[in-house]
């Protein structure tokens, strides 16, 4: 097989892994604790800082979404009250995230189902 070939197989190898894996976690989140996969991912970003409150462009950069996918998935968890969403004093178009203790216990709760479906497809098989 060529180089070229092997790499384009292993490419669309991820991928399918990938898909597989996300369809698997979006419909666990979404049935067990109402949650899409960008949003359990928006919360537990948020969970994995030692700050309090993280700007919305830090969080975009750290993640998968575009800005506006993630405003859009940052206002349906506000909608939800699982997150605050608040302006900066000194600039005004700067936007912060932070946990409501409700969203840190639906994030606590389903971590364990995130988990859970990682480790079923993703641990390698003896």
């Amino acid at each position: 097989m060529e180089p070229e070939a092997a790499l384009i197989d292993q490419w669309r190898s991820l991928l399918a892994c990938y898909n597989e894996v996300a369809c698997h976690l979006e419909r666990a989140l979404q049935e067990s604790h109402g949650l899409s996969l960008s949003e359990f991912e928006t919360l537990d970003r948020l969970t994995t800082q030692n700050c309090d409150k993280r700007r919305m462009q830090d969080l975009a950069e750290a993640m998968y979404l575009s800005q506006s996918a993630l405003s859009r998935t940052v206002t349906r968890l506000v909608n939800a009250d699982l997150i605050d969403r608040t302006h900066c004093v000194q600039d005004r178009r700067g936007v912060f995230v932070q946990l409501t203790d409700l969203g840190r216990t639906r994030h606590t709760e389903a971590k364990a189902t995130h988990l859970a479906v990682l480790a079923q497809h993703l641990t390698p098989t003896p």
